[in-house]
């Protein structure tokens, strides 16, 4: 065990050394023949802060999950009836020219994705410095461009910005070995889990057709009645988008959980049990939590978006309001990043799932060392560049044929073109990044209560990772 110097609540901590027989996943439940037979225990155990252990089977947070199911099965029904009466299309033109150029788009990011997984393989370490200097270099272009439009507030945002984010590299400089490490560990179990990018695939698929299925159905509701309907039809919006995340983040970290605990349980095929099982849960068990996390956040951004549509000026009162309403929004998208990992790795309820992956990180002194976004940094950069890869095609595509966003009527269609490309690329390729980005987690949340399992399992990574943390915590062990 390495011992905390000082507070403990201050030190950061990794308990466990290699063992010769560690226990596997959930020591007094877990069965290694079928790893998620312990769900059928039947009695709950007191958290102690250590270690998270398998909840029985049941269905957690149910009363979320049915508002959810019939939220759905009302939208389906206000569609069909939009569809019958013939309100689905009233303008001239059409749209498979924009469906192309998704298609075509959606392609490009899904390829570029998939490639970007080797590429972050082989230089991680430079790709975490580089993300470090992309924020800097982002920071720095809003106070150019303020500078440029003569908006004052814009540069003064962008040069705090820059100088914070110069002073946050100075003082996590020496942690990107762990980063480096966490994020090699995180791909390693993601590619030995390819099945991982079907759910991927699939979940994209799903938001499309909810997409195009909301902007019809929303398109005359939105004109004809006041902002409670448009309030209501924006929280249907996000909320089923952040449902269909959370589902892919939940399942993710139950098949990195498997990974990490019993590696044979994931390396089979592409519909590994560890991908079936993790599937199953949370579509069932665990569907519940997903969707009480998913409607708090949902409704933040509902509000948001109202208010962005309904008001009339950029007053002190609104930008206190959209701010309180960011603010609010990252404190619970933080929340849920980490809920949901002990939500997909032992079937805890939402709420539950938040308090005790909290009190394992302060009982660990790791609540500093979970606020660095180093690894995801990277993700977030890899997205800019896929979706501006993307935008750029989408742009050569309008460029020589004008009419294919012709429906829109718009006076610029490039510009207009190379904008959808970009979200298009941007939507597509972080969702199938997520799937990493939940493996990052997973992987602080494994190596903070079960790093014995680690070295036994993955000895040459578990070594790595060890190492990295010497590097960047020299002086506590």
């Amino acid at each position: 065990m390495f011992q905390p110097v000082g507070d403990a609540h201050k030190v950061p901590i990794v308990e466990g050394t290699p063992i010769a027989e560690a226990k596997p996943f959930n020591t007094n439940q877990y069965n290694t023949s079928k790893p998620w037979d312990a769900y059928s225990n039947n009695s709950y155990s007191n958290y102690n802060g250590s270690k998270g252990e398998t909840q029985p089977t049941r269905y957690n947070d149910i009363i979320f999950a049915i508002a959810f199911i019939l939220h759905i099965f009302f939208m389906a029904i206000l569609l069909v009836l939009n569809t019958a009466s013939g309100n689905e299309y009233n303008g001239n033109g059409s749209y498979s020219g924009i469906i192309g150029i998704i298609f075509t788009c959606g392609l490009i990011s899904v390829g570029l994705s998939t490639a970007a997984l080797t590429f972050m393989m082989n230089y991680a370490t430079e790709l975490v410095k580089m993300a470090l200097f992309f924020s800097i270099a982002c920071n720095a272009l809003i106070g150019i461009l303020g500078i440029m439009t003569g908006q004052i507030m814009m540069f003064c945002i962008g040069l705090v910005c820059f100088a914070l984010s110069c002073c946050y590299a100075y003082f996590v400089w020496s942690r990107i070995p762990f980063a480096t490490a966490n994020l090699k560990t995180s791909l390693v179990a993601v590619k030995q889990n390819m099945g991982l990018f079907l759910s991927a695939a699939w979940f994209i698929l799903v938001a499309f057709l909810w997409t195009i299925g909301w902007a019809i159905l929303s398109r005359n509701y939105m004109s004809s009645y006041g902002s409670g309907i448009i309030f209501l039809l924006l929280l249907s919006f996000f909320w089923t988008h952040q449902v269909l995340t959370n589902t892919l983040h939940v399942i993710s970290s139950g098949v990195i959980g498997t990974w990490w605990f019993v590696p044979e349980e994931t390396s089979t095929s592409l519909f590994s049990p560890a991908l079936t099982s993790s599937f199953q849960r949370a579509c069932t068990y665990s569907f519940g939590s997903i969707c009480f996390g998913s409607l708090l956040v949902a409704i933040v951004q509902a509000l948001k978006q109202l208010l962005h549509m309904i008001r009339d000026d950029e007053n002190i009162l609104n930008c206190l309001i959209d701010c309180i309403l960011d603010c609010l929004e990252s404190i619970i998208e933080y929340f849920n990043k980490w809920a949901y990992v002990y939500v997909g790795l032992y079937g805890y309820s939402y709420i539950e799932a938040g308090k005790n992956v909290m009190t394992l990180f302060q009982n660990k002194g790791w609540t500093t060392i979970i606020t660095d976004d180093l690894a995801e940094n990277v993700l977030f950069m890899i997205n800019v560049g896929i979706s501006v890869i993307s935008g750029f095609v989408s742009f050569v595509m309008v460029h020589f044929d004008n009419n294919l966003i012709g429906v829109l009527n718009v006076s610029n269609p490039g510009l207009i073109g190379f904008l959808l490309g970009m979200i298009v690329g941007f939507v597509f390729s972080s969702i199938l990044l997520s799937v990493v980005g939940s493996a990052i987690n997973t992987v602080i949340v494994c190596f903070a209560e079960s790093p014995g399992e680690f070295e036994q399992n993955h000895c040459e990574l578990s070594s790595e990772m060890r190492n990295a943390w010497r590097s960047a915590w020299p002086n506590e062990f």
